[in-house]
């Protein structure tokens, strides 16, 4: 189905060259040794200079077009790495393939996996001005960061000192009549406890619980949407049932809405009857409460060998207690933007195996006191049975300059070329202005980007008239702002 061939002939031509041969590469976060190869192998080639700082970050400098080189220097900014997800049916793997991309419609997709266009689209765009010869342009710093959608930390370890312009232009926002100007901060809390196990019921049948077929998605865009949360449901299916727990295994990405879970539980003989009835009430209650929101969702229980081992019971309760009591989806909405999330959480992993208890959930708020509030709350309910808690991954946010000069200019290019005006707003997502701006002080920073859907999960699409729109916006800025 991919045909990367007739992407790279997509309008505008320079962009999707840029993609397919970043896609060809595989960029898991914490994984980048090879992108930054290629970054820096195509800065070289260019003849242009190119840094690569002690943690990773590419950054490349290209003289201004003719004619332009007292404009101020502009900072263009995008991150290399990639959220890897994949339908739990699709054969593919992520250490060693490229994304197998496809046209369909209006639309690029790729083959049962992200697709990377969250930020790949970002970086070829920047690829594409490094190495342009008529796109006019001021002196150019290209600013590739590592590791953003699992900590950001290439943003934090930005080494000072190494760049001079004073307007950032992020690109990593995901709607093309958005310029945005302001972005949640984050914090990560993980949680362990060990747990006894107990032989399982002697004469007990063994099942395999399963939840498939959600949207999942990014955890911070798409936060608000009601959509379903494979771990909740989850545990919901097991809460409170005459179920013997040997495993647990929902989710995969600390910043992705967990799609999928499995569950292998032994049941005695005897609670047998009572459970397949507990289980289709819950299971038709789930659909239906769902069913215009995730009509994909599919939940399934089949037989299984039983376990020799089960989760104690007594430890079993409190686990299912503290998932049902844990805050998932939306915490505050905002009182100043009208229908911006302010403060969110999502348990995004949850492992139960040989012994040991395990969560992973993300918390974004606008404000340092909400993103901390709700990490409270979540600390909370796992410390009440004894789990060990740890934050990190702590980012701050991006607070909004709606005085913002280069907002101003970019408004007024907008309104001249689409006869329309965008919106100037704020994301319920981590962006890396905030934390580039604590490197480097003063920075007058905007977001931009083409029209970008699902993205942290395998139905993540571009929208191909959207690139071509964005790149429009994108150099007309480019050539136009003086301050």
């Amino acid at each position: 189905m991919s045909n990367h061939a007739a992407i790279q002939e997509l309008a505008p031509q320079s962009i999707w060259k840029h993609f397919t041969a970043l896609n060809a590469i595989p960029r898991p976060s914490k994984k980048e040794e090879r992108v930054i190869a290629f970054m820096e192998s195509f800065g070289t080639a260019l003849g242009l200079e190119t840094i690569v700082d002690s943690i990773g970050n590419v950054i490349i400098k290209k003289p201004a077009s003719q004619g332009m080189e007292d404009r101020p220097t502009i900072i263009l900014q995008a991150h290399l790495d990639m959220v890897h997800q994949k339908n739990a049916d699709t054969v593919f793997d992520f250490s060693t393939e490229g994304i197998k991309m496809y046209i369909d419609g209006e639309w690029i997709k790729a083959e049962g996996t992200t697709l990377g266009a969250d930020n790949g689209i970002g970086v070829a765009s920047i690829m594409a001005i490094l190495d342009s010869t008529g796109v006019s342009h001021p002196p150019i710093e290209a600013l590739f960061t590592i590791d953003e959608e699992t900590g950001m930390t290439g943003a934090k370890e930005l080494e000072e000192g190494l760049l001079q312009g004073k307007i950032l232009i992020n690109l990593d926002s995901e709607e093309d009549d958005t310029i945005a100007i302001g972005c949640a901060g984050g914090i990560d809390t993980n949680t362990y406890l060990l747990y006894t196990q107990e032989p399982a019921p002697a004469s007990g049948k063994g099942y395999q619980i399963k939840v498939r077929g959600l949207k999942g998605g990014h955890s911070g865009m798409e936060i608000h949407l009601g959509r379903g949360n494979a771990n909740k449901l989850m545990n919901r299916l097991l809460h409170q049932a005459p179920v013997h727990i040997a495993e647990v295994d929902g989710g995969s990405l600390r910043n992705a809405i967990p799609r999928e879970a499995n569950a292998l539980v032994a049941i005695a003989s005897d609670q047998d009857e009572a459970f397949h009835e507990l289980f289709e009430a819950r299971k038709k209650e789930i659909l239906n409460e769902f069913e215009l929101v995730e009509p994909e969702l599919s939940i399934e229980l089949e037989t299984a060998i039983l376990p020799e081992l089960v989760m104690e019971a007594g430890i079993q309760e409190k686990v299912l207690n503290a998932l049902y009591a844990v805050p998932n989806g939306v915490w505050r909405m905002s009182p100043a933007i009208p229908d911006l999330v302010e403060t969110s959480s999502s348990l995004a992993r949850v492992i139960i195996k040989e012994g040991e208890f395990i969560t992973q959930s993300l918390q974004r708020s606008a404000l340092e006191s909400g993103k901390h509030d709700v990490a409270y709350a979540v600390r909370a309910a796992f410390e009440l049975i004894g789990a060990n808690v740890e934050n990190d991954g702590d980012y701050p946010g991006w607070a909004p300059n709606p005085s913002s000069a280069v907002l101003s200019t970019m408004v007024q290019i907008y309104q001249d070329l689409f006869d329309e005006e965008p919106h100037a707003s704020a994301y319920h997502a981590g962006l890396e202005c905030g934390i580039i701006g604590n490197h480097y002080p003063g920075l007058d920073m905007i977001s931009i980007g083409p029209t970008i859907m699902h993205p942290h999960s395998p139905d993540e699409k571009v929208n191909i008239p959207s690139v071509q729109k964005f790149w429009k916006f994108f150099t007309a800025a480019l050539a136009t702002i003086q301050h």
